[in-house]
């Protein structure tokens, strides 16, 4: 029996495979460091055969990439000035090819199976922590909080933050079959509860906040083009101001008040103070790429000792700008913000221009939560994350042509191929 390479590259027929791959994708990367090498070997097994498919294919043109790679490739570079050249290089080529899976997924998986496959994932994955699972003490809280299988609550949060959004995508936005539907209010109500038990204020405000965006986005979009900027223009700068207004009369402090935090967020300005002294120490390149958290360099293991992490691993500045500039300085913070703003204004724009589409709106609030987190959290600046895989997932999909296909960049690049009984080419543009 043969297989089409259409099962496996077509958006247009492949969404069996599309959602295995995402809940798959979901599960080896959130328990990577509970199962060791094995899933991440597995990570790579789902993706990488589809670029050796047929790489021009898949990929396409690579030049609209340059923006995308070139804050990674600066971390591999890195490793010429670090301190742990090795351990530099090795993360700064782990990163990229992370970037290069996401990519793939970008280029063949449609954003409705991957929103599927999201909420799928993120059901599988919370429901392994709530199974194996465990509570921890936090001593900076003096609570016990429940992190399921992970190392930290914000972890678990964070997954049950992506099933919240997934189900709210799928149930509000994507036009989905009413299986789909009942099967993501399931997931979302999970979420909701591990959300809970997580008890992660970052998870839950950033959650609360992105689905108030992608609510406006949605409003946006039953307006003119014409009508659309000028609300984009008005709504903007006035919620901004109404936000500042409500800081500055206490609204952030009784936010933290309802999760029991303080007003340094439970040391995290101390951290931030810290890091931000250690980035000025080699500000234009840093210290190389992820050449900080060593064990035995002294500055890591006071920030250990400090704030009680007795395994010496897994922490970080919980800040991703200053995690940045502590490990790649200010070249590396400006390409990485090159990455962020780009994604922010390319998919405004496409908010805002007369083709937009529901897909957009969801990959729009994917990288709200993203961008949110990451003034507390530190998603997307390392190898085998969820947060890696989804924000390049979002760069991919935006880089490539709204109406483009991998079937259609076969066409492009081997066009005697077209309609042929290997690989039928659809003529109109996917789900993605």
């Amino acid at each position: 029996m043969r297989i089409s390479i259409n099962a496996f590259l077509s958006p247009e027929r492949n969404t069996p495979f599309a959602i295995f791959a995402m809940v798959a994708t979901m599960f080896f990367i959130a328990y990577a460091q509970v199962f060791g090498s094995v899933f991440i070997l597995l990570f790579y097994v789902v993706w990488l055969p589809l670029l050796a498919m047929d790489p021009r294919a898949v990929i396409g043109d690579p030049r609209p990439l340059y923006w995308i790679v070139a804050f990674s490739i600066f971390a591999c570079l890195s490793f010429f000035w670090s301190a742990v050249p090795g351990l530099s290089l090795r993360g700064g080529l782990q990163y990229f090819s992370t970037i290069v899976c996401a990519l793939v997924a970008a280029r063949v998986v449609p954003v409705k199976a991957m929103i599927l496959g999201m909420s799928l994932g993120a059901s599988l994955v919370l429901l392994y922590s709530l199974l194996f699972g465990h509570f921890s003490y936090d001593p900076l809280d003096g609570v016990y909080s429940f992190i399921g299988a992970f190392a930290s609550k914000n972890q678990l949060g964070m997954f049950a933050a992506l099933g919240v959004f997934a189900s709210f995508s799928l149930v509000f936005i994507l036009q989905v079959q009413t299986m789909w539907r009942i099967l993501a209010l399931m997931s979302g109500a999970f979420g909701a509860f591990s959300l809970h038990a997580a008890q992660s204020a970052t998870s839950t405000i950033t959650i609360a906040a992105t689905i108030a965006a992608t609510v406006a986005a949605v409003f946006l979009k039953q307006f003119s083009p014409r009508h659309r900027m000028v609300l984009f223009l008005s709504i903007v700068p006035t919620a901004a101001v109404a936000l500042l207004i409500a800081l500055s009369a206490g609204l952030f402090g009784a936010i933290l008040g309802i999760f029991g935090k303080d007003a340094t967020l439970t040391g995290r300005t101390y951290l931030w103070q810290r890091g931000l002294e250690i980035a000025h120490e080699q500000p234009v390149f840093g210290i190389g790429f992820q050449g900080f958290w060593v064990q035995g360099f002294s500055q890591p293991e006071v920030l250990w000792q400090q704030f009680y992490i007795a395994s010496r691993t897994g922490f970080h500045f919980h800040n991703t700008y200053i995690e940045t500039m502590v490990e790649l300085g200010y070249i590396g913070l400006v390409l990485l913000g090159t990455i962020i703003l780009g994604l922010l204004a390319g998919y405004i724009r496409r908010l805002l221009s007369s083709g937009a589409r529901n897909e957009d709106v969801v990959l729009f609030g994917l990288i709200i939560l993203f961008v949110s987190r990451s003034f507390f959290e530190v998603d997307f600046l390392n190898q085998y994350t969820i947060g890696s895989f989804l924000i390049y997932y979002c760069a991919g999909a935006l880089a490539k042509p709204v109406a483009g296909t991998a079937g259609n960049a076969l066409v492009e690049y081997y066009p005697q191929f077209a309609d042929s009984e290997g690989f039928h080419v659809p003529r109109r543009g996917g789900l993605g």
